[in-house]
């Protein structure tokens, strides 16, 4: 596929889409000439422009505070309760909308050691996202623990045997991410989570890079722990609050180390002492951020509408013709794919590596074609299934394949990066 034969057969794929009209929910959907960095920060739904001024306006400015007593408070785990339905395969009352990512990270994960009070080993790779290698080393320093790290090949991520050769009596816990944020390679959940609990540990899996366009089975992968972001493929705005997932069998004795009134029994009592509260609440902590919460709900309306079997196809297209293009149009400059070719191994994003991309990024973001950037040179192409369009990655590996050709690091010879 080159020049008018890659346009040519987007074109196609386009008009065979049974998702392509959903396209159009979404705000500034032909604003820029291809956005791929739906991966990195959701467009917004045009609905939410509507839902958020009548917040402001009707409940906020209208109900004023008392919202509290008319449904705010119980919207976390309300929104939570259809995150879990929608996307992750976990029943009513283990999910919950709160804090960041990072906050629900460190909380689950000092909830998981201090659960296993006699082992002292975490488990992690070293290609996990900086946030959750950072927080485990963290928890290591404070806790007197060791760090068990993996290695991974550069285009995969962690595998069962990875595992299987980390894991061992002094385990406590494993955290890895179920997509990889740098290849996209989507790790076997439910076998590496078998493993560990045979090992005696508890996992936590992070699924910033998953939520909303591979679908999950929590309940019955046997998962303990999840956490991720939702203004990825959940479209809920820069900033907004994250959710945390834990299995029933662990509510009873979470012991989670941030304790703030909103978590505890009877919030209002205004105690002397600190009780948890029963269920998923005991892992809040402060006011939960309500506004920053509306856009996923009408996010998670959509996903619910449309379904996660029929957006997982189109993530599967998406990524298999981008592969295809990238290897026809650009493998002869020296571009190299960095993530798996198997679709049942790859999540809603491609890496793709060449010396040039670093320089190259700012110039194609100045001409509207807006992927992201990972060190140490590669160009995330982030499809996400409902708001991106087959058309968007033709443009952008055109472009790329023009300024390669132009010389930037090739000397304009196709053979000359190989």
């Amino acid at each position: 596929m080159t020049g008018p034969t890659l346009a040519a057969r987007a074109a196609e794929l386009d008009t065979a889409d049974p998702l392509a009209h959903h396209r159009k929910l979404f705000l500034g959907a032909d604003a820029v000439l291809s956005y791929l960095d739906g991966n990195s920060l959701g467009r917004p739904l045009t609905s939410t422009v509507d839902s958020l001024t009548a917040f402001v306006e009707d409940q906020w400015g209208g109900r004023l505070i008392r919202g509290w007593d008319e449904g705010w408070l119980e919207l976390p785990q309300r929104i939570g309760d259809q995150l879990g339905r929608v996307t992750l395969g976990a029943d009513a009352g283990q999910c919950i909308v709160a804090d960041s990512t990072s906050v629900l990270l460190y909380k689950l994960a000092r909830a998981a050691v201090a659960a296993r009070p006699d082992r002292t080993e975490i488990v992690i790779d070293r290609d996990n996202f900086p946030t959750d290698r950072f927080i485990v080393e963290g928890i290591a320093r404070e806790r007197g623990l060791t760090l068990r790290w993996i290695d991974v090949a550069y285009d995969g991520g962690a595998t069962p045997s990875d595992v299987a050769a980390a894991v061992g009596p002094q385990t406590a816990l494993v955290l890895l991410s179920h997509v990889a944020y740098r290849s996209g390679f989507i790790a076997d959940v439910p076998a590496i989570t078998r493993i560990a609990h045979d090992a005696g540990a508890l996992v936590l899996w992070d699924l910033s890079h998953s939520v909303g366009s591979v679908p999950a089975e929590l309940d019955a992968w046997g998962v303990d722990y999840a956490a991720g972001c939702s203004y990825k493929y959940l479209n809920g705005g820069p900033g907004a609050p994250a959710w945390a997932y834990v299995a029933r069998r662990h509510l009873a004795t979470l012991d989670q180390p941030i304790l703030g009134w909103l978590g505890s029994a009877d919030p209002f009592a205004m105690g002397s002492a600190y009780r948890p509260a029963d269920g998923i609440r005991r892992l809040v902590s402060g006011t939960p951020p309500i506004v920053g919460m509306l856009a996923m709900r009408e996010m998670l309306d959509l996903l619910e509408e449309v379904g996660m079997p029929a957006v997982r196809r189109k993530s599967e297209l998406l990524t298999a013709f981008a592969i295809d293009a990238v290897e026809d149009v650009l493998a002869p400059y020296g571009v190299v794919l960095a993530s798996p070719r198997a679709a049942s191994e790859r999540g809603g994003h491609i890496t793709i590596d060449h010396p040039s991309f670093a320089a190259m990024v700012p110039d194609l973001w100045r001409d509207g074609v807006i992927p992201d950037y990972r060190n140490p040179d590669g160009i995330r192409l982030g499809l996400s299934p409902l708001s991106t369009s087959f058309g968007e990655v033709a443009v952008a590996v055109d472009a790329i394949a023009v300024r390669l050709a132009g010389g930037a690091g090739t000397g304009g010879d196709p053979a000359a990066g190989r």
